[in-house]
């Protein structure tokens, strides 16, 4: 039997991982991508929110009100941020699923358009070049962009939004295709890198976004270890057999008096610390497959060996190939 990769082996988010799709066995690449283990991320651009900026749409009125006190942001700060590293950073690491909510900015001449995550981030243009950055110096990679909340957006937003995305990748995107088309092999003869999907009717208009629909994401919403863990095995097995790709969340949410009880320490030392080494062991549990893990996503990825055990759940794959042969 051939010997698993060690998640470790390569480092918890090691360059290493830059090129794991390219570096797949033969047997790997003619499999739907929505059959393989991809590593993903939670609030993927919250790396860096402005605490100086006002605070953004997604926020009830009465958070906007205290959030005009810089200390009230300072600490909105501490529960925005769910990741550290940037998107090169990221994607070095081996991230290929980024989950993105964005906003323009009420008030402001134009229409640009922010990530945001309680606070505004960075300008999405921005982070779309840094991403096509990578893809040039990667090219059998393929991500995955899930545009999945829209906020203070109409239709003259939206349209500048998908024509910044075609802009910064232009033939690299996918167009919609049956999902079992779309493997490493289809993607790397059609010089394809980048599957857009986008929750809004509007991704009728263009044939390169993907309807929302095509990445279910199932949210366990609570703030206990073992009922995620639950809620994880429950949703992936009311799982779409074909015709859907699949995100199994594996982050824990806070509530109001979660936050309101350690205001100071913020997401990462209240619930992500203590929580991740369990939530490791679960994704080592998993086997991908037509019924199993696609792309697993996680708040703080470099914290400990996440993209590399994910990665190296496809080897499971190469098991079966072997035995049915």
């Amino acid at each position: 039997m051939r010997e698993r990769r060690r998640g470790g082996a390569v480092g918890a988010m090691a360059d290493g991982n830059a090129d794991w799709m390219g570096s797949l066995p033969p047997a790997l690449r003619s499999l739907p991508l929505s059959n393989l283990a991809i590593p993903g991320s939670h609030d993927s651009f919250s790396y860096w929110v402005d605490e100086k900026s006002p605070v953004g749409p997604d926020q009830a009125t009465a958070i906007k009100r205290l959030a005009r006190i810089s200390l009230v942001r300072k600490i909105m700060k501490k529960w925005s941020v769910t990741q550290n590293l940037t998107f090169k950073e990221q994607l070095e690491g081996g991230i290929r699923y980024f989950d993105l909510r964005v906003s323009s900015k009420p008030g402001e001449i134009g229409q640009e358009i922010y990530f945001i995550h309680g606070l505004f981030g960075i300008k999405v243009w921005d982070g779309l070049k840094e991403m096509n950055s990578f893809l040039e110096q990667h090219p059998k990679e393929v991500i995955f962009l899930d545009f999945n909340h829209f906020y203070a957006m109409d239709d003259s937003h939206h349209h500048f939004l998908i024509n910044r995305i075609r802009s910064a990748f232009e033939s690299k995107l996918c167009c919609v295709e049956c999902v079992e088309y779309v493997t490493l092999l289809y993607m790397w003869e059609k010089k394809h890198q980048v599957l857009i999907f986008y929750h809004h009717p509007l991704y009728q208009a263009y044939p390169f976004l993907w309807p929302g629909n095509k990445m279910p994401a199932p949210w366990a919403n609570t703030t206990n270890v073992h009922k995620l863990l639950q809620f994880l095995e429950t949703t992936l097995g009311e799982r779409s057999r074909y015709g859907t790709f699949h995100v199994s969340q594996a982050i824990l949410t806070p509530r109001v008096k979660t936050i309101a009880r350690h205001l100071i320490r913020g997401l990462k030392n209240t619930l992500v610390h203590r929580n991740l080494p369990m939530i490791l062991n679960w994704v080592k549990a998993q086997r991908p497959g037509v019924m199993g893990v696609n792309i697993i996503t996680s708040d703080f990825v470099e914290l400990v060996d996440f993209a590399a055990t994910v990665i190296a759940l496809n080897d499971l794959l190469l098991e079966e190939d072997e035995s049915a042969t």
